[in-house]
């Protein structure tokens, strides 16, 4: 080192240059790399300073030593650099001048240095009072000064402190993860996993040394291999595992300019970028990264929890005592609350116990152990063509299927040792297949595993539950097995290229249960549900269900009313299992009521239009017959001003609550508002009667949303005498505590848009741009417009999907509005990244928008708003 050049600046020279090499793939031990020239530092630093030789090394010896992530050499571009000062006897004041020459430049350059100065007796004491500083310590490596003080502290943690608290420090380790896990989440589950701290994360490793440290006496992660705790296999595998994951945690500091461990959606297409994923098998470039991210810490996951159920295990067994065994059946023995196999002997004897084990871990609630499960993998090649067609196996599965279900999941450890790939080889496609979206919140094996499991809880719900109807329904079934297959595979056909998943997901389930040996009528019942899975659900939300030819549609493809039950259940199941913005209150009642609609359709044959005139006329009586403020003959001339549809899908109850709002209307008032709330159910219905004014719901879908209020969907009327009736669901709002002064500011706001004093748009402006700033990052999709003229024999279905944003209902109407149509019926199906934005509706003339220059008239003029975003800013 040059006269010119210090520690600290040789030390930014070369950490810029390992960057640089790092983002051009040259450093592959980038970590190690990092930590070296930070030790370099110390020691550099330690060699030339002015303070050390003034405290007496040889009478109060004293050592540097490196703790935490930095002693264990895992030093990311923007890692803590954590250090201890040790001194053998009592701190001396000459310490703070030497903090401040070897710690203080560190800081000034940026980065963030935890440091502590103790003595040895204060180390050990602590290391037994508080085990936060015991891990940091196990940690340690040396960097510079009396090595011999630094081997004495490692003695007296491994004497002293563990011989004392061992127990008491595994305990607190075991419940220490717990917490950690329900605060940070299962990272093989979530679209955003927390790389370091998330189950599956980096500190899951750690975790294992630690407790290796504690129980074995393992100081070297290699030991964990020699001394027979992992397989070579599986060493290799939680190297590669652990190296992948390191890769991305380091880019993502880089990209973030900080210690940034949640991987945002904002880095995950720039990080799949640098680290070369193509797009390729019907998958994002984003999409493979990410399954190839979530395998590696699902296996990490995996060992993690093996290896702290034996250990944990093994240090709370008194030496001398044996593991307590029982045999359960021939082959398969409980070995201390864990299912083992009697022997390796007794699987090549008997191939089935591969099977049997998962079933008898089904029947008992008991997991399989380390070593089981090691096993089941080290076996896999047992399972052969013959294998997968024995109907021995097939019905364990079932039995395994059929199980009640337990706090941990069977299915999901078959999948885990791979058993679930080697019985249906079809599932690889989808192990670890991410959909970027916010929508779908788990991997697509996992979403599976998880409708299967809400598919069981449906069954076993009780009487007493809101769920009880749906538990009735299943247990009517006549063969549930059959729906519980459909759930586990429903999704299968995402494996593989194009979009229409259930059609090719359908033929794959033929191909599977061709070759378990179904019979036909099962293997078309499974695959008529794997086909029609998304039917029900898209219906219900993107289709006006009071439609006598969407109801009818439906019924006619569910051909009879099992399979109707079966669809509606599995809906339901596959709802629950996707996430919390795929199944709510509104969506419950949505499907329940078009479940009941194509029901009674199937129960007593196709609609018919002499029934649809007999219960207006029924409709009518009622109404007359219970209205107290107004004579028949003024309700007569009432009636012939309402449209035939109205009459036909507003219950009576609800015609007599709305001839009250058109009374209250009188001849001054511009609107009446009345709101009303659904026991049990997170909506409410808006009922807006007002003069008809050009373009009025455009101008009540964004006094909505300048009040947070999100539109569901929306009923609309016009009677001919020019009143308009427009039946809103809307969602409750935040804050229900002040619900009432929200509705009233509702009103002054829609008051004042109509009279013109009020202009929607810069008031929308400042939410955008709140709103744009909270979504930063989330993936974007295409947007798509479909012109529907075949569904409906009586209006244009326009289908828009879009990304959400405040004010997006309110320019899509204003545009409608424009485009010279009248909107009858509105779905509004928001997801978590993009809505799917369905209106019904006719040109002014009363007419359907068949004409081609109309349709591409109408799309140009959404794909423009599209286009330039939400006001005041770009998508």
């Amino acid at each position: 080192m040059s006269q010119l050049q210090t520690p600290i600046s040789v030390l930014q020279k070369r950490k810029q240059e390992l960057i640089t090499g790092f983002l051009r793939g040259e450093e592959p031990f980038f970590l190690d790399r990092h930590a070296e020239l930070l030790d370099d530092y110390f020691r550099d630093s330690f060699a030339t300073s002015s303070v050390g030789p003034q405290m007496r090394v040889e009478k109060n010896p004293y050592v540097i030593i490196a703790l935490g992530g930095y002693g264990r050499k895992e030093q990311c571009v923007h890692s803590d650099v954590d250090a201890l000062l040790l001194f053998k006897k009592k701190i001396p004041d000459e310490a703070k001048g030497l903090v401040r020459e070897i710690f203080y430049p560190l800081w000034n350059i940026g980065l963030d240095i935890g440091y502590a100065t103790r003595s040895l007796k204060e180390c050990s004491t602590l290391a037994c009072r508080d085990f936060e500083v015991l891990t940091s310590l196990i940690d340690a490596r040396f960097l510079c000064g009396i090595s011999s003080l630094y081997s004495e502290m490692m003695e007296q943690l491994r004497g002293k402190v563990l011989r004392r608290h061992g127990r008491a420090y595994i305990d607190w380790l075991s419940e220490r993860n717990q917490e950690r896990h329900a605060r940070f989440g299962d990272s093989t589950y979530l679209l955003e996993p927390n790389l370091k701290e998330g189950l599956g994360g980096l500190r899951d490793y750690h975790s294992m040394l630690w407790v290796a440290w504690a129980v074995y006496d393992i100081r070297e992660p290699r030991d964990l291999e020699f001394q027979g705790h992992l397989s070579h296999d599986e060493f290799q595998s939680l190297s590669e595992a652990l190296s992948f994951i390191r890769m991305v945690r380091n880019r993502l500091h880089y990209l973030s300019g900080r210690k940034c461990d949640q991987l945002y959606f904002e880095y995950q297409v720039k990080l799949a970028e640098s680290l070369g994923f193509k797009q390729e098998n019907g998958q994002q470039a984003v999409e493979g990264f990410l399954g190839a991210l979530h395998g590696q810490m699902a296996f990490l996951k995996r060992q993690h929890l093996m290896f702290l159920s034996k250990a944990v295990g093994a240090k709370g067994r008194p030496a001398k005592k044996k593991p307590t065994r029982r045999s359960v059946i021939a082959g398969v023995e409980v070995v201390d609350n864990t299912l083992d196999f009697e022997s390796s002997e007794a699987i090549v004897a008997k191939p089935h116990l591969l099977i049997r084990i998962f079933e008898q871990s089904a029947i008992l609630g008991l997991p399989l152990s380390v070593e089981a499960s090691r096993l089941v993998k080290e076996f896999l090649y047992l399972v052969d063509g013959t294998y997968q067609r024995s109907r021995r196996v097939i019905k364990s599965f079932q039995h395994i299927l059929a199980a009640p279900p337990r706090p941990f999941n069977v299915l999901n450890e078959m999948l885990n040792t791979g058993m679930m790939l080697a019985l249906i080889p079809e599932m690889k496609g989808i192990v670890n297949r991410i959909q970027y979206d916010e929508y779908h919140v788990y991997p697509v094996d996992k979403h599976s595993l998880r409708t299967v499991q809400a598919l069981k809880e449906l069954r076993d719900s009780g009487s007493d539950t809101r769920d009880a109807f749906i538990g009735e329904i299943f247990r009517e079934l006549r063969c549930p097995e059959l729906l519980l297959w459909a759930g586990l595979l429903h999704d299968v056909g995402k494996g593989g290229n194009g979009h229409d998943h259930a059609r090719r997901g359908a033929e794959i389930v033929r191909s599977v249960f061709k070759r378990m040996g179904f019979s036909h009528q099962d293997i078309e019942a499974i695959s008529f549900l794997v086909r029609e899975h998304l039917l029900l659900i898209e219906t219900a939300t993107r289709r006006d269900i009071n439609d006598e030819k969407i109801v009818v549609h439906c019924a006619r493809k569910t051909h009879d009313i099992e399979q109707l039950k079966m669809l509606y259940l599995l809906t339901v199941a596959d709802s629950i299992a996707t996430g919390p913005k795929a199944w709510n209150n509104w969506t419950a009642v949505l499907l329940k009521e078009l479940f009941l609609k194509v029901y009674h359709t199937l129960n007593r044959g196709e609609l018919a239009t002499t029934a649809a005139i007999d219960t207006v006329e029924k409709k009518k009586k009622e109404v007359i017959n219970n209205a107290v403020s107004m004579p028949g003959e003024t309700l007569e001339t009432l009636f012939d001003h309402m449209s035939p549809r109205y009459l036909l899908y507003t219950p009576s109850k609800d015609i007599l609550r709305h001839i009250e709002l058109y009374q209250k209307l009188g001849q001054e008032e511009l609107f009446v508002l009345e709101t009303e709330a659904n026991p049990g159910a997170n909506f409410r219905t808006a009922t807006i009667c007002g003069r008809d004014f050009p373009g009025l719901f455009s101008k009540i879908a964004g006094v909505f949303t300048l009040n947070n209020l999100d539109i569901l969907s929306a009923q609309i009327y016009t009677w001919r005498n020019h009143v308009a009736m427009d039946i809103l669901e809307v969602k409750a709002p935040p804050d229900t505590l002040f619900e009432d002064e929200i509705w009233q500011r509702v009103k002054k706001n829609l008051c004042a848009t109509l009279k013109g004093e009020l202009a929607l748009e810069p008031a929308l402006e400042q939410k955008v741009q709140a709103y744009q700033s909270l979504r930063k990052g989330i993936p974007i999709r295409p947007d798509r417009i479909v012109v529907d003229n075949e569904t409906s024999n009586f209006f244009t279905i326009i289908e828009i999907y879009t990304h959400d944003f405040p004010g997006l209902l309110y320019r899509v109407t204003d545009t409608l509005f424009r485009c010279k149509l009248d909107i009858w019926v509105a779905k509004i199906g928001t997801k978590a990244d993009q809505v799917v934005d369905v209106f019904y509706v006719r040109d002014f003339d009363g007419q359907k928008a068949v004409s081609p220059e109309q349709v591409a008239a109408i799309k140009e003029a959404i794909k423009e708003i599209l286009a330039n975003g939400p006001p005041g800013g770009s998508r």
